[in-house]
């Protein structure tokens, strides 16, 4: 049984795409309060020149670089303009439309989302952006440390009412910088657990969010497929 609505948060701002909520009990205990990027040397950075919309759309993985059962999900533009966050000024001082579902404020992006038929409810998308190196990171990281700063709150999306709980993970050393953080969702007894990495390296930013499992597949590839001349 899948929720009618459940909230989702992305990590383009920090609240919501909807979607449903499969039966995932595998909730992460004792979240830290912040997040904080690993460095790495980063010997295969490319230009630190920022990429058009287009160039990064070119760069985005497809179906056939995921293998069988994965099936593009259409992009959706819906507004969630009655998203209140309660309990986490940090997130909630992101504000408006920004936090309910809307794209890291970069000037140049591209998505792509995919759902996978050999698991129910599973999901995985990409995000692409591009800004200057310093410009990127300084961006990930008010927007990370924002929705971790608050280990525990609630977002209000409509008459549902979700608890979110955040956890800082590892992420691969791929890139010159890595945050990866695991979000579980609970409303109505049920819970849902989003895995979301990003890697920065020159002037692209690699996001890859969705199921904890597909993330983990296909992160390498979404960094290698982004970065190829």
């Amino acid at each position: 049984m899948r929720l009618p609505t459940t909230t989702v948060l992305s990590l383009g701002l920090a609240v919501l795409a909807l979607t449903g909520c499969s039966n995932n009990t595998s909730a992460p205990s004792n979240p830290p309060s912040s997040t904080a990027a690993t460095d790495t040397k980063d010997h295969n950075a490319p230009t630190a020149k920022p990429l058009s919309s287009a160039a990064l759309a070119n760069r985005l993985l497809d179906a056939s670089d995921l293998g069988e059962g994965y099936t593009r999900t259409p992009e959706t533009t819906a507004r969630h303009d009655d998203v209140t966050v309660i309990g986490c000024p940090a997130l909630a001082k992101l504000g408006g439309q920004a936090a309910a579902g809307g794209s890291l404020d970069f000037p140049h992006s591209a998505k792509v989302s995919f759902t996978y038929a050999g698991s129910s409810g599973s999901e995985v998308s990409e995000e692409l952006y591009s800004d200057t190196p310093a410009k990127l990171s300084t961006g990930v990281n008010r927007i990370f440390n924002a929705m971790t700063q608050c280990p525990a709150y609630q977002v209000s999306a409509g008459s549902t009412l979700i608890d979110i709980r955040a956890q800082q993970v590892s992420a691969p050393r791929l890139g010159g910088k890595q945050w990866s953080q695991l979000l579980t969702y609970s409303a109505d007894g049920r819970r849902s657990v989003v895995k979301q990495t990003a890697i920065l390296t020159g002037a692209i930013l690699v996001v890859v969010s969705g199921s904890p499992a597909l993330v983990d597949t296909h992160l390498a590839a979404a960094v290698r497929t982004a970065l190829a001349p």
